[in-house]
C-alpha cells in the first residue's frame, strides 16, 4: 500500500496526464480544476458501472445525482500577501470521485496532505478522522493502491478539540456539559449521505504565492469526520469536503477574518473542463455584477434574473435562482421553465427527438444526422438585476443515442428552487464577492486565450470503466473501504473547435446540507 502524501498526490496526476497551470492575479492564490467524468482522468480512476460518456445513461446518472442532492440548506488586488497550498496550487475535478473539484491541502503538525472536494454549496471543512466509517484509499487501473492521510488530533501538536463552550459550537445544546467536545453532525439529501463528528482548531498550510518561500500557518476550524456515510463512501469527496460557503465556519470566511486573504474568491470554468479557484480574487472592474440576495439564516450565493433571450427574443421575467457550481446542469420552475424550453423549441431548426420511455434526462432534444458536421441553435442570455447581460456560452449537450447523436438544451425541470448550474457558467471567471455581496462574471477560457463558442457534433470515444468500487475493511473495527478511484439570435456549433468534454466539466454533484 502506498500512503497518500503530496509525492503519491502529484504522481497520480502526472499518471492521469492532466496539466497544471500557476496562479495569477494580485493578492490571490489559484489552484487549476479538472471534471470527474473527464477521458485522462477516467482511464485511472474509473468506477465499475460507470456509464459510457455521452450515453443517455450518462446523462441520466449526472442529473438523477443533482436532484437526490440538491435539497441541502437552499434550500485582484488587496493588501493582503497571496498565498497558495502547501503542496501547490493545482486542483482537478476527478471523474470517479463525485464530480466535484479536488485540491490537495496539508492541515496538521507535523502536516498531513489530503485531496479534498471544493464545494460553494456548503460551509463546513471535514477531515475523515479517528474514523470508524470512511474510505482509507483508492485504487488505479492498474492495480496500484494508494492510502489516504486520515486526520487525528493526537497526533498533531498544533490540534486543540473546540469545547461546547465555545462560541463556535453552533450544536451546544447537543452537549453533556460546558467542557464537552463540540459534535457536529451535517446531513446531505443523498440516500443517507452525512458527516458526523466534533470539531477542531488547527493550521492549514499555505505558502506565499509569490516565492513559495514563506509559510502562512492559517488557523482554521473544521469537523473531525468519525463517521462518513452514503456517497462518501462510494466515491465522492472520500478524503474531505472544503467548504466554501457564505458561513462563518468556511474556509473563505476564517481566510478572510484571520486577514490572509480578502473575503471573495472566483472560480474559472473553462469549456475544456479545466478551470481556477483563486482566493482573494474580486475580479476587475469591467466584469458584469449582481447583488446577492441574503437571507437573515444561511446565505446562498442567490441572485435575481430579470430578463431571458432566447434567439433574440426577449421576455420580462423575474426569479431568484442560486449560483451553484455543485450542480451539473441548470433547473429551473415555472414560469421560467416553461418560458426558456419552449421559445427555444420554437426557434430550433432541427427535427424534435421523440424520447422513449424516458430515456434522456433533458425534455427537449434534437436529431443530428450521420452525415451533419455542424448546426445552429438558438442563444441564451439572461439579464440580471441591475441589467448586466449574462451570455449564456453552453446551453446544450450532445448525446449519443443508438439511433444517432441529439443534441439537448440543458435546462431541467425543478420542482422547488431555481439553480444556475455549472453548465450555464461554462467560459465564464464567476466571482463570489462576499464583501461587496456581488456575483461578478467575465468571459474567460481560464488559460488567458479567447474563448470559442463552439460545439462538437460527435462526441469523443468513450473510454469504458477500468476499475471497479472494492469497499473493504482495511483497519479498525468500523466500514473503512477503499474506492477506486453580445451573441446572434443563432449560435453555430462546429466538431472542429471544442470536444464534448466541456458538458463532463459542467457536471458537478450539488452537496446540499440539511439544516
Amino acid at each position: 500500500m502506498t500512503e497518500f502524501s503530496s509525492y503519491s498526490y502529484m504522481l497520480l496526476l502526472v499518471m492521469l496526464g492532466l496539466s497544471a497551470g500557476s496562479c495569477y492575479g494580485s493578492g490571490t492564490f489559484g489552484l487549476d480544476i479538472h471534471h470527474r467524468y473527464s477521458d485522462p482522468v477516467k482511464k485511472i480512476l474509473a468506477l465499475d458501472e460507470l456509464p459510457v460518456k455521452g450515453s443517455p445513461e450518462y446523462y441520466s446518472a449526472m442529473v438523477h445525482r443533482d436532484k437526490i442532492i440538491k435539497g441541502r440548506r437552499l434550500a485582484t488586488a488587496n493588501d493582503q500577501t497571496p498565498v497558495t497550498f502547501l503542496d501547490g496550487n493545482e486542483t482537478y475535478r476527478l471523474d470517479s470521485l463525485g464530480f466535484l473539484h479536488y485540491a490537495n491541502v496539508s492541515v496538521g503538525t507535523p502536516a498531513l496532505s489530503f485531496m479534498v472536494a471544493l464545494d460553494t454549496g456548503s460551509d463546513l471543512f471535514w477531515l475523515p478522522c479517528d474514523c470508524s466509517s470512511c474510505v482509507q484509499g483508492l485504487k488505479t487501473a492498474d492495480g496500484q493502491e494508494i492510502d489516504f492521510s486520515i486526520y487525528s488530533p493526537n497526533t498533531s501538536s498544533t490540534s486543540s478539540n473546540v469545547l461546547c463552550s465555545s462560541d463556535k459550537c453552533e450544536q451546544a445544546k447537543r452537549c453533556p456539559s460546558s467542557q464537552s467536545d463540540c459534535p457536529y453532525q451535517v446531513l446531505y439529501l443523498s440516500n443517507g449521505t452525512s458527516s458526523t463528528g466534533y470539531l477542531v482548531d488547527d493550521v492549514l498550510h499555505l505558502v506565499t504565492d509569490s516565492d513559495k518561500t514563506k509559510a502562512v500557518d492559517a488557523n482554521i476550524t473544521f469537523g473531525c469526520g468519525q463517521v462518513q456515510t452514503g456517497s462518501f463512501l462510494n466515491g465522492a469527496a472520500p478524503n474531505g469536503l472544503f467548504g466554501l460557503g457564505m458561513d462563518n465556519i468556511s474556509v473563505p470566511s476564517i481566510l478572510a477574518k484571520e486577514k490572509v486573504t480578502s473575503n471573495s474568491f472566483s472560480m474559472c470554468f473553462g469549456s475544456d473542463g479545466v478551470g481556477r479557484i483563486t482566493f482573494g480574487d474580486k475580479g476587475t472592474s469591467d466584469q458584469g455584477e449582481t447583488p446577492f440576495n441574503l437571507r437573515k439564516t444561511h446565505p446562498t450565493y442567490n441572485v435575481s434574473v430579470t430578463q431571458i433571450s432566447v434567439g433574440g427574443n426577449a421576455h420580462d421575467l423575474e426569479f431568484g435562482a442560486i449560483f451553484d457550481s455543485g450542480t451539473s446542469f441548470t433547473y429551473l420552475n415555472d414560469p421560467a421553465y416553461t418560458l426558456i424550453s419552449e421559445s427555444f423549441n420554437k426557434l430550433a431548426i432541427d427535427k424534435r427527438y421523440a424520447s422513449q420511455s424516458g430515456d434522456l434526462p433533458f425534455e427537449y432534444c434534437y436529431e443530428l444526422s450521420a452525415n451533419q458536421t455542424s448546426f445552429k441553435y438558438p442563444v441564451v442570455n439572461l439579464t440580471m438585476k441591475g441589467g448586466a447581460n449574462y451570455f449564456v456560452n453552453d446551453p446544450i449537450v450532445v448525446i449519443s443515442m443508438k439511433g444517432g447523436d441529439v443534441y439537448c438544451l440543458g435546462v431541467v425541470k425543478s420542482d422547488n428552487v431555481n439553480i444556475i448550474g455549472q453548465n450555464f457558467m461554462t467560459g465564464y471567471r464567476i466571482v463570489f464577492d462576499r464583501e461587496k455581496m456581488v456575483l461578478g462574471w467575465k468571459q474567460s477560457d481560464c488559460y488567458d486565450i479567447e474563448a470559442s463558442n463552439t460545439l462538437p457534433v460527435k462526441p469523443p470515444t468513450a473510454i469504458p470503466p477500468a476499475t471497479a468500487v472494492d469497499p473493504q475493511a482495511t483497519s479498525g473495527n468500523g466500514n473503512t473501504s477503499h474506492a477506486s478511484g453580445a451573441a446572434p439570435p443563432m449560435a453555430n456549433q462546429s466538431p472542429h473547435l471544442k470536444t464534448l468534454t466541456y458538458a463532463l466539466a459542467a457536471a458537478l454533484i450539488p452537496f446540499l446540507a440539511l439544516i
